[in-house]
């Protein structure tokens, strides 16, 4: 029995909003360094299984790889709280990986949202600012 599920298009949503903390490994069958990543992130999994680990096959969920801009595979994405906080292309080694997972535990997540709304107002400010140049 694999501890990793299998994200579509049809459960992504729901996996993500149930769940606080998601690892979200793009791949696909045809990319040797996905399948060298396969037993590291099935390893992960069971070591950590407080959280979910997904897996998107890009050529059967292409839309899914579109939606998060996968512009190479494997990348592997960490979402908590319905935040990326972390993407990286790469089949990462088993202590980097492991290194990651801590890190993005380690995450005070009312301080990410705070700084995300700041960037956002930020950009709201020029975008006003860069409207009003042209009058």
């Amino acid at each position: 029995m694999s501890a990793t599920v299998e994200l579509t298009k049809e459960n992504f949503d729901q996996t993500v909003t149930d769940n606080e903390f998601v690892l979200i490994d793009f791949w696909a069958e045809w990319c040797g360094p996905c399948k060298q990543f396969a037993p590291v992130y099935e390893k992960a999994a069971e070591d950590n299984p407080d959280l979910v680990f997904g897996k998107v096959d890009t050529e059967a969920q292409p839309e899914l790889a579109q939606a998060f801009g996968i512009q190479s595979i494997p990348t592997l994405m960490i979402v908590r709280d319905q935040v990326a906080v972390f993407a990286q292309p790469g089949a990462l080694p088993e202590a980097a990986l492991t290194d990651v997972i801590g890190q993005a535990r380690k995450l005070d997540m009312d301080q990410v949202r705070q700084q995300i709304a700041e960037q956002q107002a930020q950009q709201a400010q020029q975008a006003q600012q860069q409207g009003g140049q042209g009058a």
